[in-house]
């Protein structure tokens, strides 16, 4: 849909563009609720040891296919989706590990030995977390509440989040339980009425 050439909407016509269009709005309109909750709980709760810095741009990251981890604002076009599509997200495959292991060694010697990373996306896939935890060890977390939970529950539990102003508590990936018991639904949202 957003790659059609009839496509009239904001992202759509913003990725066909010579300048493309922001990965994390690319991915937000194709992912949905889960990746919307990811961007938005990272953008209210990243707090960088320096937010000046180059490599560490605002504090977040976005895994991809075959390009290691990228900041929201980078412009993705037509020609990169494409790309992107060609790359198999495997441990295995040099074309997605080999950039994100250099990427994840650029943000680490940018944010040095002290400074934790909260990693949001899937903690039971060994694609992320075996490399990750290769290059960030104990200090690779990720909230303790996303066990149990499939994307679409992670998404609310993030949006949530972000609404009560309220982090998630963080634990080593390394050594944790990853799989457990599904926890309870959340409980549905009140629904504001516009007039």
């Amino acid at each position: 849909m957003a790659l059609s050439e009839r496509a009239t909407f904001d992202v759509a016509v913003r990725l066909r563009s010579a300048d493309g269009a922001p990965i994390g709005d690319v991915f937000s309109f194709m992912s949905g609720l889960y990746f919307r909750g990811k961007l938005a709980y990272a953008r209210a709760f990243a707090s960088p040891p320096d937010p000046a810095s180059e490599v560490s741009g605002a504090g977040v990251f976005i895994i991809t296919p075959n390009a290691g981890l990228r900041t929201p604002d980078t412009p993705l076009t037509v020609a990169g989706i494409r790309s992107f599509a060609t790359a198999d997200v495997s441990i295995d495959n040099p074309r997605y590990r080999k950039p994100l292991e250099r990427s994840a060694r650029a943000i680490e010697d940018d944010v040095g030995p002290e400074c934790d990373v909260v990693l949001l996306g899937s903690i039971a896939s060994p694609k992320y977390v075996d490399v990750l935890v290769g290059i960030f060890g104990g200090r690779l977390l990720f909230p303790s509440e996303f066990v149990g939970r499939g994307d679409m529950s992670r998404g609310g539990l993030l949006l949530r989040s972000v609404t009560a102003g309220e982090e998630l508590r963080y634990i080593p990936v390394a050594g944790a339980v990853r799989h457990g018991r599904r926890p309870p639904k959340l409980s549905p949202i009140d629904k504001v009425q516009i007039r």
